[in-house]
């Protein structure tokens, strides 16, 4: 008679391999939802083949404090409008087509920028905005 125990085998189930696909489907599935943003637009961006820039005849400096410069002399908000239109006029009675560069302090509001690119499409002109290259 053979009163010994069998022993018992154990079947075993190696997961190591499953944490790490686990692992990888988690990080893909949150890049890609973070991704698929339904708010998102598409924006259609200017393209240039060359490095093209347009005569900056009118220069409009907003300050830190929102104070407004045309040519390098101070002018009041409001009366912002009167001073570029006379500048353009005259610019415009040379036979010249005028554009607005506005150099803008990183820290001013964006209604003051928002201001000057109204008035400029109140006086039918080109505003561009002048931007540090290194953008520090």
């Amino acid at each position: 008679m053979n009163l010994r125990k069998k022993r018992a085998e154990s079947s075993e189930v190696f997961t190591d391999a499953l944490n790490d696909i686990l692992f990888i489907l988690l990080m893909f599935f949150l890049i890609v939802s973070t991704l698929a943003n339904p708010n998102v637009r598409k924006a259609s961006l200017p393209k240039a083949k060359s490095n093209t820039t347009a005569k900056q005849s009118v220069a409009v400096t907003i300050d830190s404090l929102n104070r407004f410069y045309v040519e390098a002399k101070p002018v009041d908000p409001l009366m912002m409008d009167s001073a570029l239109a006379r500048i353009i006029n005259a610019k415009r009675a040379n036979g010249e087509e005028p554009t607005i560069a506005v150099n803008a302090d990183r820290n001013c509001k964006l209604e003051s920028f928002a201001a000057v690119l109204r008035a400029a499409d109140r006086l039918g002109v080109k505003a561009v905005m002048n931007v540090d290259k290194k953008g520090l």
